[in-house]
């Protein structure tokens, strides 16, 4: 099938799998349907990464990371937040689960996965120590005063804030979060440029040069994609439900099993780039996709409870906060030289499969 075509076609096929669902077809085909839906899902996936490249090569860096991390962040929101209003005070939790999911598997898991490739294929990588240094403090207090702070208040009891708290941390989660973009695409922009300041042209990225028509379809469909992808989760998760059950793992691996599926496409751009020699690219994914995530759902869920009278659970247990911990403090270790090798890769990984080992087992 011609490179310009199947990118297309992929979306739209995802969107007909929906319809199919909504009208009862999958009723019709049982379990055969779940693998059309995960098919679906995949060609949405790859489809995403294709049409990020794109734009990312149009735009530079780092406006095209940065667009496919607020894309994706304000859909996980939307999906959060609808998650919420039909559920009500009962997904007091919901909005925890899933931010610490989404920053425990970029952290550890994206991040190291890159390191561990860029070590194997180049044997050391670069990349600009000051960008990934203010990305990784930026994250750490947004992460320390949204997720572990709240267990150690006294105006309320529980791992919850006040309302004044909330309503304060969530102003100062959004000074935080939109100080760090002003600084990566206005004041510091070259904090997050490639280390070795080179041009790279689209031959490199395996994307064909495009011109500004296309480049501006591939930013509806980037969209169009990335709606399908948290719809196709959504629908899927009550089979992953069923199937997390069974094996009679911890529910919260079904957050961090949606979070994963949400975060296939910056996954995958993060893991070609660093694939191409690329990791400075691999980090603005990584690491943005992380500050988005936390810095845009946290406010959005808070000021959605200030206004419903709910009560909105924030702070992680001691085991979460001790692993959360460790991971910020390995990736600031690993990335505090400007340059990477393999063996941070395997100690981020380590730090992840540990995770996901003491999700399913706690």
């Amino acid at each position: 099938m011609p490179a310009a075509v199947w990118p297309i076609i992929a979306p739209v096929a995802a969107w007909l799998v929906l319809a199919s669902a909504q009208l009862g077809l999958h009723q019709c085909f049982g379990d055969v349907y779940l693998f059309v839906m995960a098919a679906g899902l995949i060609g949405a996936v790859l489809a995403a990464v294709h049409h990020a490249e794109v734009v990312a090569h149009k735009l530079g860096e780092p406006f095209g990371t940065l667009l496919l991390a607020i894309a994706i962040t304000i859909i996980e929101v939307a999906l959060i937040l609808s998650l919420m209003l039909t559920g009500g005070a009962q997904t007091a939790a919901l909005a925890r689960d899933t931010v610490f999911a989404v920053v425990m598997i970029i952290v550890t898991g994206i991040v190291g996965l890159c390191l561990l490739i860029g070590g194997v294929l180049y044997k050391e990588q670069v990349f600009k120590l000051h960008g990934a240094n203010a990305a990784l403090t930026t994250l750490a207090a947004i992460v320390v005063l949204t997720m572990i702070l709240p267990n150690y208040t006294i105006t309320t009891v529980g791992p919850m804030y006040s309302n004044g708290q909330l309503a304060f941390i969530a102003v100062v989660s959004l000074i935080l979060y939109g100080t760090f973009v002003f600084v990566q695409v206005i004041r510091h922009r070259n904090y997050f440029l490639d280390a070795a300041d080179i041009e790279l042209d689209a031959a490199t990225l395996h994307v064909p040069s495009s011109s500004t028509n296309t480049a501006i379809l591939s930013a509806g469909l980037l969209l169009v994609c990335l709606v399908a992808v948290v719809l196709l989760a959504k629908s899927l998760a009550p089979s992953i439900e069923v199937l997390v059950a069974s094996i009679g793992a911890s529910h919260k691996l079904v957050g961090v099993i949606i979070a994963a599926i949400v975060l296939l496409p910056e996954g995958l751009a993060a893991v070609r780039a660093a694939r191409n020699n690329m990791f400075q690219t691999s980090l603005n994914l990584a690491l943005g996709s992380a500050l988005a995530s936390i810095g845009l759902t946290i406010p959005a869920v808070a000021i959605l409870s200030l206004i419903m009278g709910w009560t909105l659970i924030l702070g992680i247990d001691m085991k979460s906060a001790i692993l959360l911990l460790l991971a910020l403090f390995v990736s600031s270790l690993s990335l505090a030289t400007g340059r990477t090798n393999v063996l941070q890769g395997v100690i981020l990984l380590v730090i992840f499969a540990v995770y996901l080992f003491t999700t399913v087992i706690p």
